[in-house]
């Protein structure tokens, strides 16, 4: 996993950033993805809120997908990829029309000792 922006970007939105990074790739004719899913908290300190839907770049390179985290500065495990498209608008995890509640939903990752 690799940080590809020089500042700590953390206060820009997931999206924004993964775009950016994909739109990036590609002017440099570089095959991106843009990939979303869930990352877990496993290894990193905790914080005061849960982690929620993320979003992360892949590009193709040596005859494989590579991942790349736009915005994390380290490292990170316990992806849940839930899917990977052209860009954010392709791969919603969902899209509604009217008035949906979402009355719960949870995911749990937890790291296993090898």
């Amino acid at each position: 996993m690799v940080s590809i922006l020089p500042y700590d970007s953390t206060y820009l939105p997931t999206v924004i950033n993964t775009s950016l990074a994909v739109t990036s790739g590609r002017a440099l004719n570089i095959p991106a993805r843009y990939a979303t899913g869930y990352l877990g908290d496993i290894g990193v300190p905790l914080q005061p809120t849960p982690m929620d839907f993320s979003a992360w770049f892949e590009v193709y390179l040596q005859n494989r997908w590579w991942t790349f985290d736009a915005r994390h500065v380290h490292p990170r495990i316990g992806r849940v990829l839930m899917a990977t498209g052209r860009a954010a608008s392709g791969v919603a995890i969902t899209t509604s029309f009217g008035i949906a509640n979402l009355t719960g939903f949870s995911v749990v990752t937890e790291g296993v000792v090898a």
